[in-house]
């Protein structure tokens, strides 16, 4: 156990100390952490054999990746971009892999390794580019949805892939295997070797097919059917707790499924992620599995780094090296001819270009599986890795190329093309209670867009019977806030009924972002002034008009003029403005001090004496302040001034 510990201390502690330091020179966090990597694998040699045992459990980081990418996307946008996805992306497997395999035939390689060496360089790293694509702000840009495109096809297509390698066996590398088994059976080696659990394994080809098609209709009518109950049950316990392992239950679930009938569980959870994107709980899903997957996903590219043998490099540099960037030439041809050929334009073009010219960590996946279905020989393996983890490697600069080189090249174009609409509304509203509903029936019927976030599950469920789209969460949460679009936003507004978060919201909202509007509403005057303390730009308190309102028809019910009963009530507004700075003074000062100072009381009774006097002081202008003192003019009367005329 001892062990594990010191281990993973060495793993986190290189974490800490490359990746902001690569941030704060400019050469992002990816990079940080394969460089992390490196150092605390062949360089120094604090980590060794554990780290392959870790990179594959690191790789779910890149499934929990793909079902946070699934619940961006409604399955309507995904079938707008069918184009791309099957054109473009169908078109750079196919020809990568016809190119690869023609030169790797020129090597002398079987037409059967031929193939492999095509599949396993076809391949995008999907963690790497997506990463910087949300670090770098390059999600939106028409070069970062065409290469997501290009990315969500490789994925799908690692399917196919898997299914087609073992009919590629090589009859001497069989036999070879053979030869192995049956030496370690004799000797009764048996470390290492076990068998992954299949429901489809020996199966006939049919009876796969049923299995497997029932296995995606399953996740498909579960994530529509019968996960918004059971996330609606564990929602209504208000355990954070038990949502966010709920959360983490679904998506281990489904890779797990994924995994038992031969498919990939990255696309799985993929699809079950599209399938989710228009529930209510698509935020709160985000927010619980993005620090899982954010960490996965570091300590994937730390292993990356770690498993560069120097001894393989060094015996094999010129080739190793001459492959890497002979791959990243060939695949950086093919996208930007397919980029011209699909109308990717200016700067755009040359993102798609660089960003996918690497291999990536399916290829891993690929050159593991040929090993064990004698397809490639160990030897020529490793080669392969090494290339595969050293265009990884390398691909964090082909990013700096493009900011350092490309982007100026292209600057003027691009200030001088219209920015992108944004998705997410404009307007945040914390709480769909009474206050939020009529806020935001107000926006919306004005064609503003919001985004209405609520930690009460059954508030959610009543606005969305009545076609309020709302999603459930709670909007206190700093995670929550920025899965809802806070950076793109312009107003929020806070109409949550807790005092304390109210408070702590706008209190991060203003530090965090400080070009943004806050409006809260308030219980009373306290909390209006703290509210006001945090940051709030406007503050209502939710009772005050409606009591002044009910304060102006009691004295119409005693029998007072109603407009006279009208003017008192602007009067009492009125005054009540002019002296609540002085109020507030006042009260911040007495938080200061942590205790209840005469001040404070004697101004409030000031204030009171203040309104007296002005209940009963003539207008200002003059006129009375009976009933008679103004009236409204008699019917038909500016009628009667045009007929003057």
């Amino acid at each position: 156990m001892t062990t594990y510990f010191i281990q993973a201390f060495i793993y986190l502690c290189a974490a800490v100390i490359a990746v902001p330091l690569a941030k704060r020179l400019g050469l992002g966090s990816v990079l940080g952490y394969l460089i992390a990597g490196v150092v605390i694998g062949p360089v120094t040699n604090l980590v060794g054999h554990e780290t392959g045992t870790i990179q594959h459990f690191a790789e779910f980081g890149v499934v929990m990746m793909l079902f946070l990418v699934g619940l961006e996307l409604e399955p309507k946008s995904l079938w707008a971009m069918r184009q791309r996805l099957l054109g473009l992306g169908g078109l750079q497997v196919s020809i990568t892999v016809v190119l690869a395999a023609g030169i790797a035939l020129l090597f002398g390689l079987s037409p059967m390794m031929s193939l492999a060496v095509g599949l396993i360089f076809s391949l995008s790293s999907t963690a790497i580019v997506l990463q910087t694509f949300n670090e770098k702000g390059l999600t939106k840009t028409d070069g970062g949805r065409a290469a997501f495109s290009v990315l969500l096809f490789q994925d799908i297509a690692v399917i196919p892939m898997l299914a087609l390698i073992p009919l590629l066996a090589m009859p001497e590398l069989v036999q070879h295997g053979h030869d192995i088994a049956h030496a370690d059976a004799h000797h009764g080696d048996t470390h290492g070797h076990h068998e992954e659990l299949s429901l489809v394994a020996g199966l006939p080809g049919w009876l796969q097919a049923i299995i497997t098609i029932s296995a995606i209709a399953a996740v498909v009518a579960g994530g529509h059917f019968l996960s918004r109950p059971l996330l609606r049950y564990v929602a209504s316990s208000g355990l954070r707790e038990i949502f966010t392992t709920t959360a983490l239950m679904l998506v281990i679930g489904i890779a797990a499924l994924m995994s038992l009938v031969g498919l990939s569980p990255a696309l799985g959870t993929f699809l079950a992620g599209v399938v989710l994107a228009t529930s209510e709980f698509r935020h709160e899903l985000e927010s619980d599995i993005e620090p899982f997957k954010g960490i996965l996903l570091g300590l994937f590219f730390i292993t990356v780094g770690a498993g560069i043998r120097f001894d393989i490099l060094s015996d094999n540099l010129g080739l190793i090296l001459g492959l890497t960037l002979g791959l990243i030439i060939l695949k950086a041809t093919v996208l930007f001819i397919l980029a011209i050929i699909f109308n990717v334009r200016s700067s755009d073009r040359w993102l798609l270009t660089l960003s996918l010219a690497q291999a990536g960590e399916f290829g891993f996946v690929l050159i593991s599986f040929s090993v064990q279905n004698n397809v490639l020989p160990v030897e020529l393996s490793q080669v392969l890795a090494m290339v595969v983890a050293i265009s990884m490697f390398l691909t964090p600069g082909l990013f700096i190329c493009f900011e350092k080189f490309i982007v100026p090249r292209f600057e003027a174009q691009e200030n001088a093309k219209e920015d992108d609409i944004d998705d997410r509304g404009t307007v945040i509203i914390a709480g769909i209670g009474r206050v939020g509903q009529i806020i935001n029936r107000m926006l919306v019927a004005n064609g503003i867009r919001t985004i209405v976030l609520d930690n009460q599950v059954g508030q959610v469920d009543v606005m969305r019977s009545i076609n309020v789209k709302s999603y459930f969460g709670d909007a206190s949460r700093p995670d929550l806030l920025h899965t809802a679009g806070i950076e793109e936003a312009k107003l929020l507004v806070i109409a949550i009924d807790d005092r304390v978060r109210s408070v702590e919201l706008a209190h991060h909202v203003r530090k965090t972002f400080p070009y943004i509007s806050i409006l809260a509403r308030a219980y009373d005057r306290g909390h209006s002034y703290e509210l006001r303390n945090a940051g709030a730009d406007v503050i209502i308190s939710e009772t005050y008009f409606s009591a002044v309102e009910l304060g102006r028809q009691s004295l119409v019910e005693m029998g007072m003029h109603p407009f006279k009963a009208e003017q008192l009530k602007h009067y009492f507004v009125d005054t009540e403005h002019a002296h609540d700075e002085t109020l507030y003074e006042s009260w911040r000062d007495m938080e200061e001090a942590n205790n209840f100072t005469g001040h404070y009381r004697d101004l409030f009774m000031q204030l009171e004496d203040l309104l007296r006097k002005a209940m009963s002081k003539d207008r200002s202008d003059g006129h009375s302040l009976s009933e008679r003192g103004w009236t409204p003019p008699p019917k038909n009367y500016a009628d009667s001034l045009e007929s003057d005329k």
